[in-house]
């Protein structure tokens, strides 16, 4: 039985109601009907017997009393136009619960065949040259005698091979995956679902969020996923997830959310705000797709926490609402802009909560204001709380990184504080992320001698340091602040006048505060031996 036949039949039941109650009212005992598709009567409720007829000719039956029969035709029209309304509205309701229902013996199987042809393997061949490791001993009469080796070369190629997932965007041949599958690949390989295989090129890739898009060329159309929106997902909603872990192809695991807005789980200065997983993800499975039950893509799988390199129960996957910003970002200009609201922030304590007069430690503490930025410009001070943006709650200051970098640049958005326990609403005129970072550069380069970047997890493991404190240097000015006191490209500075250098933004901001030919105290660490100590410099 169709919903259409159930919600008419179903509800039947109210129309009667409706009918019994006009009897009351109604001294001339109508009798209503039901219309086919050709506004033909096909069925009459007598309100005396109280049962339907089968009705074949196109008249008003009356019953018992003599009556107006203008009358009785116009009350008989409101009636049922009233009563095909709600039978109407009650219909489209019944159909979009039977929509919504999914049957979770058969969803999951429904949901790969689906997506499974827009779901791809990814091959990637990095090529690199390395150093010689015996070129030292080149010259070396000791190790000439033992080995007899010719004249060595300087340097030796190698080849790394690596494999992951992406996701077929639509049917022109743009494909979602991560940056870590496709970043600095030499060639880059795709297999279909279908077993067809082409060479692809690098569209463009936003290290940031570990997201990247390449594309193949295809002479026909290629099927492509439907992203979701990851905003509307709930901790215990069902997730699938599709991709090639260890290299076997089109594997199907499932799985439910397991928490929102995780982050620093891998670099701390990118965009991070993961969904957190039950379903198996594992090497290879990076760049895949994680699906809802409506077969909608939520998320792009990216991580996994484990001691043994395979699943343990906790994958994290980069929300579809920001892979999209990226993916559109990426295709049309080959780089993300990001948008640039110039404070510094820092997440609420309880008890900061408390002295600001906020019922909860949900917000994010203005502690700084970029001279001349749009917050400044805008009247956002030092001690604001920020606890709204765009009509979206900001539970914290990497939440609102988040909203800030995916606003449109010199956009207008309303951002709503605290301020001496008042809320206030200021409009705010977004800047460039880009121009911004490259102005403040300059600035470092200027007053210190030196360029700089973040800590990268690989260095802070290496020295045994906290990744989200301290910076590289990446260039010094030899007659540079740094450069006469002996500082090298790979030295790491840790504080500034006892003060932690919370990565490349902390450290402008440092600097920023810094009077002309101040004297101040850095922790700098030495890449070579790993040894840290003080040193005094005299800025610019």
């Amino acid at each position: 039985m169709g919903p259409l036949l159930q919600a008419i039949l179903g509800y039947s039941q109210v129309l009667l109601r409706v009918l019994e109650k006009w009897e009351t009212l109604n001294p001339f005992k109508i009798v209503t009907f039901l219309k086919s598709p050709r506004n033909k009567p096909i069925l009459f409720y007598s309100i005396t017997d109280k049962t339907w007829y089968p009705l074949f000719k196109r008249r008003l039956f009356m019953m018992k009393n003599k009556f107006n029969r203008h009358s009785v035709e116009l009350v008989s029209r409101r009636l049922l136009a009233a009563v095909f309304f709600i039978v109407l509205f009650s219909t489209l309701i019944q159909i979009e619960g039977t929509a919504k229902a999914v049957d979770l013996t058969t969803a999951i199987r429904q949901i790969a065949k689906q997506n499974i042809p827009a779901v791809v393997h990814i091959e990637v061949t990095q090529r690199q040259e390395i150093a010689n490791p015996f070129l030292p001993f080149d010259n070396s009469p000791f190790f000439r005698f033992f080995f007899d080796v010719p004249g060595m070369p300087r340097k030796f190629q190698r080849e790394l091979k690596g494999l992951g997932t992406g996701m077929l965007m639509n049917d022109k041949g743009y494909i979602l995956t991560n940056n870590h599958v496709v970043g600095g690949a030499t060639e880059i390989s795709v297999l279909l679902a279908d077993g067809s295989k082409y060479d692809a090129k690098l569209i463009g890739a936003d290290p940031k969020t570990d997201l990247a898009v390449i594309k193949i060329s295809s002479p026909s159309s290629l099927p492509h996923v439907t992203f979701g929106d990851s905003d509307k997902m709930e901790v215990g909603d069902w997730v699938i997830a599709i991709g090639h872990p260890r290299g076997l192809d089109q594997t199907v695991t499932q799985g439910i959310i397991s928490a929102k807005h995780r982050r620093g789980i891998t670099d701390p200065s990118s965009y991070q705000d993961f969904l957190q997983t039950d379903a198996a993800i594992n090497p290879g499975n990076s760049g895949g797709p994680l699906l809802n039950l409506k077969g909608e893509v939520i998320g792009v799988n990216a991580a996994i926490v484990s001691q043994s390199g395979g699943f343990e129960g906790i994958g994290f996957a980069i929300p579809s609402n920001m892979a999209i910003y990226v993916a559109k970002s990426l295709i049309a200009n080959g780089k993300v802009a990001r948008g640039w609201l110039g404070v510094s922030t820092q997440d609420l304590t309880p008890e900061l909560a408390k002295s600001f007069g906020l019922p909860s430690p949900r917000g994010a503490l203005v502690a700084d204001v970029v001279k001349g930025s749009p917050a400044e410009k805008a009247g956002i001070r030092r001690g604001d709380v920020i606890i709204d943006y765009r009509g979206k709650p900001i539970p914290d200051g990497s939440s609102l990184r988040n909203q800030v970098a995916t606003s449109p640049i010199k956009g207008r958005v309303d951002i709503t504080i605290i301020r001496n326990g008042k809320r206030l609403k200021i409009p705010v005129k977004i800047g460039n992320l880009e121009q911004a970072i490259r102005r403040q550069a300059s600035s470092l380069k200027a007053r210190l001698g030196i360029n700089a970047a973040p800590l990268k997890s690989k260095i802070a493991r290496k020295f045994g340091l906290n990744r989200r404190k301290g910076v590289v240097i990446t260039w010094v000015d030899p007659s540079g602040p740094l450069g006469e006191q002996g500082f090298e490209v790979g030295d790491l500075i840790l504080e500034i006048d006892g003060r932690s250098v919370k990565g490349l933004e902390g450290l402008m901001n440092l600097v920023r505060r810094l009077r002309p030919h101040q004297r101040l105290t850095l922790l700098a660490l030495d890449h070579r031996t790993g040894r840290t100590g003080y040193v005094q410099i005299r800025v610019r």
